[in-house]
């Protein structure tokens, strides 16, 4: 197939959005299909213009206010539709849309190009970590304008499918995804690095993502003194001065990446993420695949990934003294510790890649046989 992506967040800029492009566009290599990635411009000028042999069409950007790594795609509809139309793909897949991928919908819709659009950030959640909850309707209007126009919406876990299909979007299925479990295994643990960390023999409670608001990394503060226990913090983002200044005994790594990443997670006791907006939490996949239990928030993506009592535990939403009390009963309990690490690292084998860029794939495919009425194009095109 010919396939545009539409990435609203890409290289060199690393988080769950470009890792999941990353793989999807390998699988697709192998398949041998031609792909073109559209995506914001960048500042790096070592920055390739083909990955895993895709070429990269770069907009151009500016800074989102906070984030001066995060790029905005500047442009209107017919700059993204010039480009669609030129390239002429089957099938446009908008990854995480929002900004960039709301142009793209459009101008797909303009073209009668299907379009398959993955639903991984839930923006309109974050409008009230960020003090402007007046913005949450406005955002939630954009998320539904773009999934009206899409032939298919993948959501990534089971709340992300019925949130979706609660707001009235049709056409929503599920398309989970994958972890290398090559990379991320029980085997990467190194009593080297642990005792760098930790030299009093602590044991390790890590957690492992962007440093901004709305991950609420500072929620991990009533885990500061839980008594023979070290804090890791791996990842780095706008938050992190803060972050550091209020767990001031914790482990700060920055983030880390390929087998660096690998190593650290395997390297814990516990896996925590405080989160309340992650639509997958990717992860807690790895942490489970590293064989590491987890304790997360029970909202979200987590709720389909964590099994309570049993790979590890799962708290209510805000409930930080029910955080620390899971914390507290896996550090003080060894072979209940190990029985859930056991349990989390089966879990999630079988959870490969390969299988998942198959599953994608057959939904190009079903918008491509299948001719989906769709509803008019909204009248508001920013």
């Amino acid at each position: 197939m010919r396939i545009a992506i539409v990435a609203e967040s890409f290289l060199p800029l690393m988080n769950g959005v470009t890792h999941s492009i990353l793989r999807v566009l390998e699988h697709l290599q192998e398949r041998g299909d031609e792909v073109l990635v559209i995506a914001p411009s960048t500042q790096d000028t070592e920055a390739t213009d083909e990955v895993f042999g895709a070429h990269v069409h770069r907009l151009p950007s500016v800074p989102l206010a906070g984030y001066a790594n995060v790029r905005v795609a500047m442009g209107g509809v017919s700059r993204v539709k010039r480009i669609l139309a030129e390239y002429a793909p089957d099938v446009v897949h908008l990854a995480s849309p929002f900004v960039l991928g709301w142009r793209a919908a459009q101008a797909a819709h303009q073209l009668g190009i299907p379009t398959v659009a993955i639903y991984q950030t839930e923006v309109p959640g974050y409008a009230g970590r960020y003090g402007v909850p007046f913005l949450e309707n406005w955002a939630w209007n954009r998320v539904e304008n773009i999934h009206l126009l899409a032939s298919r919406t993948l959501a990534p876990s089971s709340f992300a499918l019925n949130q979706l299909r609660g707001r009235g979007i049709p056409r929503v299925e599920m398309w989970r995804r994958g972890v290398d479990t090559e990379r991320f295994s029980p085997g990467k643990r190194d009593d080297g690095w642990r005792a760098a960390l930790a030299p009093a023999g602590e044991r390790l409670i890590g957690y492992v993502g962007r440093l901004a608001v709305e991950k609420q990394v500072q929620d991990l503060a009533v885990l500061a003194d839980v008594p023979g226990t070290r804090l890791v913090i791996v990842g780095d983002g706008p938050q992190r001065q803060a972050l550091e200044d209020a767990l001031p005994d914790a482990v700060f790594t920055g983030f880390l990446g390929g087998e660096d990443l690998a190593r650290a997670v395997a390297s814990f006791d516990l896996f925590v993420h405080p989160g309340e907006f992650e639509t997958f939490c990717q992860t807690i996949q790895e942490a489970m695949a590293s064989g590491v239990p987890v304790v997360a928030t029970g909202r979200g993506g987590p709720l389909d990934l964590v099994e309570n009592s049993r790979t590890g535990w799962l708290y209510e939403p805000g409930n930080l003294a029910a955080l620390r009390s899971h914390v507290v009963d896996l550090m003080g309990d060894d072979a209940k510790r190990r029985a859930f690490a056991a349990a989390a690292h089966a879990s999630v084998q079988g959870r490969t890649w390969s299988a998942l860029g198959a599953e994608l794939v057959r939904h190009y495919q079903a918008v491509l046989a299948v001719s989906v009425p769709r509803t008019s194009t909204p009248a508001v095109a920013l």
